[in-house]
């Protein structure tokens, strides 16, 4: 059930339209590579996990372990699930850090309850919805897997999930079947008005219900969301090899600022002095 940063064409099941040719033809193309790097970083922004440790997420349809690749950067660490054997080959060539299982999540997550501190999904869960053999029965294996994901997850955790669902009723049936499984919270849409942009993002709370986050692009005040873009664009002088700000620069702190104020959580206003170093005091 790989997630591959694209829309899926349901032209099977997953575990046999992931076949080797296609695995490694997503895996090595650029834009597959940048498109889902960027919906794990927000994905993973969207857990609102502490910032003073490291955590252990789920990755459900792990696909070669890029969405992982983003989680080892953050210091995180991971354990992927994903149906396709030809996927998880080329997780394996490319010595992701993460530990990889091969299993059907509609079967169930199979590991001890409370065991993980988030879980993210890239473009994986509306492969449940397909009756690709004559004993699935979508609602079933959906509830199957919410309810033990559930259980994996500790309390007071998040679970999400990005999908390209393909109408409004296979939308409702996933989220019916999420919250009849015990979880709170709902749909984060970014850019809800851009047909390019558009993106889904399921996002589940454990125990005590939590303040749902809110969507990229949805700001009303005209000209903001022009100025955050371009905001996000200035920063790009400041960034190292791999594509990331220099730690403890001053765009890495504004970065990582924006990344708290999208979560919800409160943030000092920016200022001149933000980032600068302070002198020392003899």
């Amino acid at each position: 059930m790989a997630g591959s940063g694209r829309r899926p064409e349901h032209r099977g099941p997953p575990e046999l339209f992931y076949d080797e040719a296609e695995a490694r033809k997503y895996t090595q193309n650029s834009r597959v590579v940048e498109i889902q790097s960027q919906m794990s970083e927000r994905a993973v922004e969207l857990l609102g996990l502490p910032q003073d440790r490291p955590c252990l997420l789920l990755d459900v349809g792990c696909g070669s372990g890029l969405s992982g690749d983003y989680i080892s950067e953050e210091g995180h660490y991971w354990i992927g699930m994903d149906i396709s054997p030809a996927m998880l080959d080329v997780a394996v060539e490319r010595e992701v850090e993460g530990d990889l299982l091969l299993a059907d999540v509609g079967d169930g997550i199979p590991f001890r309850p409370g065991m993980f501190d988030g879980c993210i999904s890239i473009s994986a869960v509306q492969w449940l919805c397909n009756a690709d053999k004559k004993s699935h029965s979508p609602p079933k294996r959906l509830y199957r897997f919410f309810s033990t994901l559930y259980t994996a997850l500790a309390r007071g955790s998040r679970a999400v999930l990005q999908l390209y669902p393909e109408n409004s009723e296979q939308l409702e049936l996933i989220t019916a079947q999420a919250m009849r499984a015990g979880f709170t919270g709902g749909m984060v849409v970014d850019y809800p008005n851009s047909t390019k942009a558009k993106k889904f993002f399921l996002c589940l709370f454990v125990g005590a219900s939590g303040t749902l986050p809110k969507g990229l692009g949805t700001e009303c005040a005209d000209g903001e969301e022009m100025h955050q873009a371009k905001f996000t664009n200035e920063r790009t002088r400041f960034r190292n090899a791999k594509g990331k700000s220099v730690k403890k620069s001053r765009d890495w702190i504004l970065e990582k600022k924006e990344r708290r104020r999208r979560q919800g959580k409160e943030v000092r206003a920016d200022t001149k002095y933000t980032g600068r170093k302070r002198r020392p005091h003899f």
